[in-house]
Formats: structure tokens, C-alpha cells, sequence
């Protein structure tokens, strides 16, 4: 058989819509399926960091320090908030 130019064109045209429309039905349904689920969790209370006792200061003075020349830049425009131990 021999198809003709347009017919072959119209074609792939519409296997790419159809395609398309089959994307966007499935991410449509996944979002609703998601957002349902996001709903029902409750969200995640926020915990204040604990003061930093006298010994942690000196500690992260030094870290500080060293962040800011590793940086190159003035150590007041370092903020640490936490160190934990790894």
C-alpha cells in the first residue's frame, strides 16, 4: 500500500495528541490520588533549637572561623544554626 503524505502526517500528529491527552489524564489522576493522601497527614511541628551551653560556644566560634576564611568572607555573615555529632 502506498500512503499518501498527509495521511501519514495526520497520523503521527495524532498519535502525539493522543499520547499527550493520555499524559496529562494520568498525571491529573496521580495529583488528586497524591493530594488526597497529603491531606489526611498531619504536618511536622517545629522544634527549637536547644541553647548551646558554654563549651558549644567556644566550639562554634571555631567552626565559624574557619568557615568564614575557608569562604573568604567577614564572620558575621555566618549563622550556625545547629552541630550535631556524625
Amino acid at each position: 500500500m502506498d500512503y499518501s503524505i498527509i495521511f501519514v502526517c495526520l497520523m503521527g500528529m495524532g498519535t502525539v495528541f493522543f499520547g499527550l491527552i493520555c499524559l496529562i489524564v494520568l498525571t491529573t489522576l496521580l495529583g488528586r490520588v497524591c493530594g488526597h493522601r497529603r491531606q489526611d497527614a498531619a504536618p511536622a511541628a517545629a522544634v527549637p533549637a536547644p541553647a548551646p551551653a558554654a563549651d558549644q560556644q567556644e566550639l562554634i566560634a571555631a567552626v565559624s572561623a574557619a568557615i568564614a576564611e575557608d569562604l573568604g568572607t567577614d564572620i558575621t555573615g555566618i549563622r550556625i544554626l545547629s552541630i550535631r555529632e556524625v
